[in-house]
Protein backbone atom coordinates (compact mmCIF):
# COMPACT_ATOMS: atom_id res chain seq x y z
CA UNK A 1 0.00 0.00 0.00
CA UNK A 2 1.11 3.47 -0.72
CA UNK A 3 2.16 5.85 2.05
CA UNK A 4 1.77 8.60 -0.48
CA UNK A 5 -0.43 10.70 -3.03
CA UNK A 6 -0.32 14.28 -5.00
CA UNK A 7 -1.12 16.55 -2.55
CA UNK A 8 -4.83 18.24 -3.63
CA UNK A 9 -6.99 21.49 -2.44
CA UNK A 10 -9.22 19.88 0.13
CA UNK A 11 -6.36 19.08 1.90
CA UNK A 12 -5.81 22.18 3.49
CA UNK A 13 -7.96 21.39 6.31
CA UNK A 14 -6.02 18.50 7.31
CA UNK A 15 -2.79 20.20 6.80
CA UNK A 16 -4.17 23.13 9.27
CA UNK A 17 -5.03 20.74 11.65
CA UNK A 18 -1.77 18.84 11.84
CA UNK A 19 -0.04 22.24 11.45
CA UNK A 20 -1.70 23.53 14.90
CA UNK A 21 -1.30 19.87 16.49
CA UNK A 22 2.49 19.78 15.95
CA UNK A 23 3.44 23.31 16.19
CA UNK A 24 5.66 22.99 18.95
CA UNK A 25 6.91 19.73 17.89
CA UNK A 26 7.92 21.02 14.24
CA UNK A 27 9.25 24.44 15.19
CA UNK A 28 12.83 23.75 15.98
CA UNK A 29 13.32 21.81 12.11
CA UNK A 30 11.63 24.59 10.54
CA UNK A 31 11.29 28.43 9.61
CA UNK A 32 9.56 30.70 11.94
CA UNK A 33 5.85 30.59 11.17
CA UNK A 34 2.99 33.49 11.56
CA UNK A 35 -0.21 32.40 12.55
CA UNK A 36 -1.59 32.48 8.88
CA UNK A 37 0.38 29.28 8.28
CA UNK A 38 -1.68 27.31 10.78
CA UNK A 39 -4.92 28.86 9.23
CA UNK A 40 -7.21 27.16 6.91
CA UNK A 41 -6.60 29.91 4.60
CA UNK A 42 -3.39 29.64 5.06
CA UNK A 43 -2.65 26.45 4.28
CA UNK A 44 -5.44 26.52 1.44
CA UNK A 45 -2.59 29.60 0.11
CA UNK A 46 0.75 27.15 0.04
CA UNK A 47 -1.50 24.33 -1.01
CA UNK A 48 -2.54 26.59 -4.44
CA UNK A 49 1.27 27.53 -4.63
CA UNK A 50 2.73 24.12 -4.43
CA UNK A 51 0.03 22.79 -6.89
CA UNK A 52 0.97 25.89 -9.32
CA UNK A 53 4.66 25.00 -9.18
CA UNK A 54 3.54 21.62 -9.86
CA UNK A 55 1.10 22.21 -12.63
CA UNK A 56 4.81 24.16 -14.01
CA UNK A 57 7.45 21.31 -13.50
CA UNK A 58 8.99 22.99 -10.98
CA UNK A 59 7.54 20.70 -7.85
CA UNK A 60 5.83 17.68 -6.63
CA UNK A 61 4.01 17.91 -3.46
CA UNK A 62 2.37 14.92 -1.72
CA UNK A 63 1.01 14.30 1.34
CA UNK A 64 1.85 11.13 3.51
CA UNK A 65 -0.70 8.82 4.98
CA UNK A 66 -1.50 6.56 7.50
CA UNK A 67 -2.19 3.15 7.23
CA UNK A 68 -5.86 4.15 6.95
CA UNK A 69 -5.22 7.16 4.17
CA UNK A 70 -5.26 9.49 6.71
CA UNK A 71 -2.80 12.67 5.83
CA UNK A 72 -0.23 12.86 8.78
CA UNK A 73 2.85 14.64 6.74
CA UNK A 74 4.10 15.96 3.79
CA UNK A 75 6.74 15.18 1.32
CA UNK A 76 7.76 17.29 -1.22
CA UNK A 77 10.48 17.39 -4.46
CA UNK A 78 11.23 21.05 -4.78
CA UNK A 79 13.50 23.30 -6.94
CA UNK A 80 13.30 21.14 -9.95
CA UNK A 81 16.16 21.83 -12.60
CA UNK A 82 16.30 20.55 -15.86
CA UNK A 83 19.25 20.51 -18.33
CA UNK A 84 22.49 18.74 -17.38
CA UNK A 85 21.64 19.25 -13.80
CA UNK A 86 18.72 16.92 -13.63
CA UNK A 87 18.82 17.59 -9.79
CA UNK A 88 15.58 18.63 -6.98
CA UNK A 89 15.71 19.11 -3.69
CA UNK A 90 13.34 17.37 -0.97
CA UNK A 91 11.99 17.87 2.06
CA UNK A 92 9.61 16.15 4.63
CA UNK A 93 7.82 16.32 7.87
CA UNK A 94 6.08 13.50 9.79
CA UNK A 95 3.23 14.29 12.73
CA UNK A 96 4.23 13.61 16.26
CA UNK A 97 2.33 10.91 17.04
CA UNK A 98 3.34 8.93 13.66
CA UNK A 99 7.15 9.44 14.23
CA UNK A 100 9.24 6.28 14.23
CA UNK A 101 6.45 4.24 12.60
CA UNK A 102 8.88 3.61 9.48
CA UNK A 103 6.18 5.76 7.27
CA UNK A 104 8.35 8.68 6.72
CA UNK A 105 11.75 6.15 5.32
CA UNK A 106 8.93 4.68 3.24
CA UNK A 107 7.58 7.89 1.61
CA UNK A 108 11.13 9.02 0.57
CA UNK A 109 11.44 5.34 -0.80
CA UNK A 110 8.18 6.32 -2.71
CA UNK A 111 9.42 9.73 -3.71
CA UNK A 112 12.30 8.71 -4.76
CA UNK A 113 11.43 6.24 -7.34
CA UNK A 114 8.73 8.94 -8.62
CA UNK A 115 11.83 11.12 -8.87
CA UNK A 116 14.29 9.09 -10.58
CA UNK A 117 11.25 7.24 -12.37
CA UNK A 118 8.50 9.61 -13.85
CA UNK A 119 10.38 12.56 -13.29
CA UNK A 120 13.75 11.36 -14.77
CA UNK A 121 15.90 13.33 -12.19
CA UNK A 122 19.26 12.62 -11.58
CA UNK A 123 19.92 13.58 -8.38
CA UNK A 124 18.06 14.32 -5.21
CA UNK A 125 19.13 16.54 -2.87
CA UNK A 126 18.08 17.09 1.06
CA UNK A 127 19.46 19.03 4.20
CA UNK A 128 18.86 18.37 8.06
CA UNK A 129 20.02 20.37 10.95
CA UNK A 130 23.03 19.01 12.54
CA UNK A 131 21.39 17.47 14.99
CA UNK A 132 18.44 15.66 13.27
CA UNK A 133 19.56 12.25 13.44
CA UNK A 134 16.27 11.05 12.87
CA UNK A 135 16.06 12.20 9.61
CA UNK A 136 19.44 11.25 8.85
CA UNK A 137 18.38 7.86 9.44
CA UNK A 138 15.67 8.36 7.14
CA UNK A 139 17.70 9.65 4.23
CA UNK A 140 20.84 6.80 5.20
CA UNK A 141 18.21 3.80 4.92
CA UNK A 142 16.92 5.40 1.45
CA UNK A 143 21.09 5.47 -0.32
CA UNK A 144 21.43 8.95 0.74
CA UNK A 145 24.91 9.49 1.55
CA UNK A 146 26.05 12.87 3.55
CA UNK A 147 28.21 14.53 1.16
CA UNK A 148 29.13 17.94 3.36
CA UNK A 149 27.92 20.65 5.82
CA UNK A 150 26.17 23.84 4.72
CA UNK A 151 27.11 26.59 7.22
CA UNK A 152 24.31 28.78 7.92
CA UNK A 153 22.49 26.98 5.55
CA UNK A 154 18.58 27.96 5.96
CA UNK A 155 17.31 30.38 8.78
CA UNK A 156 15.44 27.49 11.05
CA UNK A 157 13.59 28.46 14.59
CA UNK A 158 14.71 31.71 14.39
CA UNK A 159 18.49 31.73 13.37
CA UNK A 160 20.86 30.92 10.28
CA UNK A 161 21.79 27.57 11.44
CA UNK A 162 24.58 24.72 9.68
CA UNK A 163 22.83 21.91 7.53
CA UNK A 164 24.36 18.35 6.98
CA UNK A 165 24.09 17.70 3.44
CA UNK A 166 22.60 14.68 1.55
CA UNK A 167 22.25 13.27 -2.09
CA UNK A 168 21.38 10.81 -3.91
CA UNK A 169 21.62 9.83 -8.11
CA UNK A 170 19.97 7.40 -9.72
CA UNK A 171 21.93 4.55 -10.96
CA UNK A 172 23.87 4.94 -14.03
CA UNK A 173 23.08 2.30 -15.11
CA UNK A 174 19.57 3.30 -15.87
CA UNK A 175 20.57 6.21 -18.20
Amino acid sequence: MSVTRLLELGDAPRLAELAKQNRTFLAPWEPTRDDRYFSVAGQQELVEGLLDLHARGAAAPYVILDDRGMGIGRITVSTIERGPFQSCRLGYWVSADQNGRGLATRAVAEIKQLAFGELGLHRIEAGTLLHNVASQRVLERNGFVRFGLAPAYLHIAGAWQDHAMYQTVADADAD
